[in-house]
């Protein structure tokens, strides 16, 4: 079964390129695109004079964005929806069925209350499958990057870009990064070669994390890159600024069991560098 590209609209330049992104992917894996529109009138009453206005509204916007759909990619199957309710809530439904969700970058404004309004967040959080988000502005086409940090979150991350860098022909690099102690303490810790043996740790989990690509992928490019002064968000931003694609885990081994996005995640999606898709593909069962 084909499950549709589910994309996030509400016609902001955010929604308009994620809508574009979402035609491209679904030309090439052959995949039906629905567009959804999520008119949250919880607040309003059914019999409130505007109601039908709004929801009226939203079909116009709806249609709209499915003209210019079919001008952008003609051979793509583009269906609409409007639904009713938070935007994170109607994606998490119909996340369901579908094969992943994409949505813009938050146009952000002052008067918009900070990150912690950032619909992208709060979508990427509740979607029980991969969420896509895509920037403003595209930067290059090539080249995919994923960050590990030897969780099995990540490691299925690892699986998703393989596969996504292979099918586009791109090269895949696997970053691992975490910041030392500042000198004062490492001048501190006692000369036990403690810092050496969890540099050689990583190394180890970043050589793991690619074990088996070769096989799997025989003509898969694969560059490792270890990061040992570098905040992980920061040198994932970094690495992937001229990448066709980030691929990040929803958390990390840092994370608290109870948090369903990771504090590496939430950064990035905060400084966008390129489209970015958040894997969540099965559950993990963490320890607490």
């Amino acid at each position: 079964m084909n499950k549709p590209i589910v994309v996030g609209f509400n016609a902001s330049a955010g929604s308009e390129a994620a809508l574009t992104w979402a035609l491209q992917r679904a030309g090439g894996y052959k995949l039906p695109v629905t567009i959804i529109h999520a008119v949250d009138d919880r607040w309003m009453s059914p019999d409130f004079q505007y109601h039908e206005l709004i929801r009226q509204s939203g079909m116009d916007l709806l249609q709209k964005a499915q003209a210019s759909a079919a001008e952008q990619a003609p051979d793509v199957k583009v269906d609409i929806q409007l639904r009713h309710g938070s935007g994170g809530s109607v994606l998490r439904e119909v996340s369901k069925e579908a094969s992943i969700v994409v949505v813009g970058e938050h146009d952000r404004h002052w008067m918009d209350g900070g990150p912690l309004t950032d619909r992208a967040l709060q979508i990427v959080s509740a979607s029980e499958i991969p969420a896509a988000v895509i920037p403003l502005k595209r930067g290059s086409d090539h080249g995919v990057v994923v960050g590990v940090d030897g969780s099995e979150e990540s490691l299925q991350a690892v699986d998703f870009a393989a596969a996504e860098a292979d099918r586009g022909g791109d090269e895949l690099t696997v970053v691992l990064a975490f910041r030392r102690p500042g000198r004062w303490i490492e001048s501190q810790l006692p000369k036990s070669g403690l810092a050496e043996t969890l540099l050689e740790e990583d190394r180890i989990v970043l050589a793991e994390s690619v074990a088996g690509l070769g096989d799997k992928y025989p003509d898969l490019v694969v560059h490792q890159k270890l990061e040992t002064d570098t905040e992980p968000a920061k040198a994932l931003v970094e690495a992937a600024k001229d990448a066709r694609l980030l691929v990040i885990g929803s958390r990390g081994r840092g994370g608290f069991s109870r948090m369903v996005l990771g504090s590496t995640a939430h950064a990035v999606l905060l400084n966008l560098p390129c489209p970015t898709i958040v894997t969540r593909l099965h559950k993990v069962k963490h320890k607490d």
